[in-house]
Parts: C-alpha cells; structure tokens; sequence
C-alpha cells in the first residue's frame, strides 16, 4: 500500500508540474479564455460603472431626489443579491458558459431600452432589476468557475487578468458616457452602450469562453470537495459573508455617489467624471497587484490591506473638496476594492474546492447585493437629510476597517485539502 501511495504522490507531482509549465506559456489557451471572459466582464458591468454618470442628469431631468434615484441602484444590487444564489448553482450543474452567453446578451437589450426610459421611477427599477440578474450572470460567479478550471499555480494572477476587464471598463466608459451625454444627451448614451455590449461581447464570449475540467489539485481532491452544506456550517464562510457586507458598503456608495458629491463642491462635472475613472484605474492596478500577491502570500493578509485602503480612501472622501482630494480619495477606494474582489473567490476555491464554487460565491454575492442598496440609500438619505456626504462616509469606513479585523482571524487556507482546514474550524 505504501509503495502504491508513493506511485500515486509521484505521478500526481508529476502532473502538477505539467500543468505548471503550460500555465507559464502566453500561447497556453487557458489565456485566450482568460481575455474572452476580460472582455465579458468589461461589458458586463456598463450599468454598474456608468451609473454615476447618469445619477444627476436624470435627477435634473425627472425632478428626482438623490435617495429615490439612487434606490434604483439598490435595485440592481438587491436583484444581484436575490440571484446570485440560484445562478451559481445553476452554473455548478449546467456550466457557465450557458448562463453567461444569454446573460450577456439581456445585458446589452436591457442597457439600450433604458433610451426609452419614462418618468415613473418603477420603470427605472424594473429595468436596473433586470441588469441585475443579467449582470451576475456574466460576473465573477461564472467567469472564476471557468479560469479556476484552466488554471492551478496561476489561479491568482489568472483571475486579476479577467478582472481587468471590470477595471478598464471603469477607467474609459464613465468619461465616454460623460461626453455622449453632453453631445447628444442620456438617452443615446444608453443605446450606444447597450448597442456595443451587443456588438463585441457576445461574439468574443460564443468564439472562445469554454470550460475544461479541473486541473491539478482540485482534480485529485475530486469528492473530498466541500458541499454547500458543510460550507454553510463553516465558520469561515459566514466571516467571509460579513466581510463582503461591510467592506462592499463604502464602495458602493462611493460608486454612486462621487461625482455628485464633487459637483456639490465645486468641481465641474466633466472633471468630476475623471474621479470615477481614477477609481476605475486604480482597481485594475489593485487587481493585478492583488492576483500577483495571493499567489505569493497569505490570502486573508491581502485581502485586510486592501479593505484597509479602501476604509482610507473613505476617509479621504468624506473631506474632499477639490479634484484632485477626490481623486486621490477614489483611487484609494477602487485600489483596495479592486484586490479585494480577486481575494474572496480565491480563498472559495482554496477552502472549499471547485465542487461547489459558484453556489457559494453566489450566496457571497447575496451580500454584496445588499451592501450595493445599503450604502448608496444610506448616503443619498444623509445627503437629503443634512446637505453633506461627509458624517456617512466617516461610519462606512469605520465599518470596513472592521472588516478587515475579521480577516485576521481566519485560519491558514490549505492548499491540499481544503475540507480540513474547514471541519476544523467549524461555526
């Protein structure tokens, strides 16, 4: 028996090694798959990442208050919340790439009928609930399942390039959205995004998203996965749940909010449009950065850095009254944010394997989703009530800066069997 483990231990690393050399190659086609679902995720997010843009015309156009307007964003995310769960498992017994196509394609008619947007504000919601569904869909719930099959020691650096796709979409399409606005007003700008969403992403997405089965060490760990149910009972799990809460809230709300809070201020709104394009940039950095550290370092240590910035950036924000205070304050905010969206499907796969990955980080998104309704509601209603972002701001970032505590105290995620390391740390 002892002899046939080590024949079986030898030709696993052996296979290992492998699959270490392919990964290291730039013509390894586990990257062509990686930039096809970059390009998914760039146009999957057009609602979330130009929704700032929008905030403030359609108030002045529909005579809507900051706080109802942004409960349309609330919609979005509660939608995201309620179906992140079904989809994920959805994608664990169908495959992502029957849920990301279809999704993909909603997404693009969904953004181009908002031309013909009315004044009822039922009619906002029920369209941003729609982006919503769509938008997980076509998210990191499906996207991670497919990379993590295709890659091992590279997973990290993996998932950072695919989320460059969400990174860039936030750096150009908020000045694009901005300059279509002002030359030809917010109904094209909403056709011309959902029309290009059309045009490229599904094509890319039908011609090279596919999956494979999983390599390396969750190919060997085969059965040992964590069920859903055993997640459940982790308490590492629900830490993560907590942690997505209140480190997502400020982000969110700044997401919403920027460029109004800076026009409040003084500060033109064509340059204010560069503030989210700052925290755009700065996620896409984060992410990198983020993928290249975790394969590197301890996760849940990455990942206590980056909400750490993100509670400064908060900060930062809260007392911003110039350009460049804005921008220095959200590109602190997209940076932490950015490495933290690398971190959570990272450490679901490491702690509870492939098996069962998107139901999981679909129930990850839940919270998410409520944290997106919670954050920007909470500043349009202070904003409302006094006039001021700054007193909301300060409580958001203490609340992520005790996120980031929480993090501390999770337990080493094995590498090997990551069901150990779960029962033993049971909720």
């Amino acid at each position: 028996m002892t002899s046939r483990s080590a024949a079986a231990g030898s030709a696993f690393t052996h296979q290992l090694q492998k699959i270490r050399v392919r990964e290291h190659q730039l013509r390894y086609e586990g990257w062509r798959v990686v930039a096809a679902c970059g390009v998914g995720a760039f146009f999957a997010t057009v609602p979330l990442n130009t929704f700032a843009i929008f905030l403030k015309p359609l108030c002045d156009h529909f005579s809507w208050s900051r706080e109802s307007a942004a409960s349309v964003y609330g919609a979005l995310t509660l939608s995201a919340a309620a179906s992140a769960p079904w989809l994920g498992s959805l994608i664990d017994r169908r495959g992502a790439r029957k849920v990301i196509l279809p999704a993909l394609a909603v997404s693009a008619c969904a953004v181009a009928s908002l031309a013909a947007l009315t004044s009822a504000l039922w009619h906002f919601r029920v369209v941003f609930g729609v982006l919503g569904v769509a938008m997980m869909g076509a998210s990191p719930i499906a996207y991670s399942r497919v990379i993590f099959g295709w890659f091992d020691e590279y997973r990290g650096r993996a998932l950072g390039v695919m989320l460059i796709g969400a990174a860039v979409s936030g750096i150009i399409l908020p000045p694009i959205s901005q300059v279509l606005i002002t030359m030809a007003g917010w109904r094209v700008a909403w056709l011309a995004l959902g029309g290009t969403t059309l045009a490229i992403a599904l094509p890319v997405g039908v011609t090279w998203i596919r999956e494979c089965q999983p390599l390396g060490r969750d190919a060997a760990l085969g059965s040992r996965a964590v069920t859903v149910a055993a997640a459940l009972r982790s308490r590492v799990f629900w830490t993560l749940m907590v942690v997505v809460f209140g480190g997502t809230a400020a982000t969110n709300g700044a997401i919403v909010h920027m460029v109004a809070l800076l026009t409040d201020r003084g500060v033109p709104a064509s340059h204010a449009a560069l503030s989210v394009s700052a925290m755009g940039g700065a996620s896409l950095v984060g992410r990198l950065v983020t993928g290249w550290l975790l394969d590197r370092f301890a996760a849940a240590r990455v990942s206590t850095t980056m909400l750490v910035i993100v509670a400064l950036g908060t900060f930062l924000l809260a007392a911003a009254h110039s350009l460049a205070a804005g921008i220095v304050a959200a590109a602190c905010i997209g940076f932490g944010s950015g490495g933290e969206v690398d971190v959570v499907p990272y450490l679901l796969s490491r702690y509870f394997g492939l098996q069962s990955l998107s139901t999981l980080y679909g129930l990850n998104w839940t919270a998410w989703g409520l944290a997106g309704a919670a954050g920007p509601i909470l500043l349009g209603r202070a904003f409302d009530a006094s006039g001021s972002y700054g007193s909301a701001l300060f409580q958001l970032g203490l609340l992520t800066l005790i996120t980031a505590g929480l993090m501390l105290r999770l337990p080493p995620a094995s590498l090997s069997a990551p069901s150990d390391s779960v029962d033993a740390e049971p909720a």
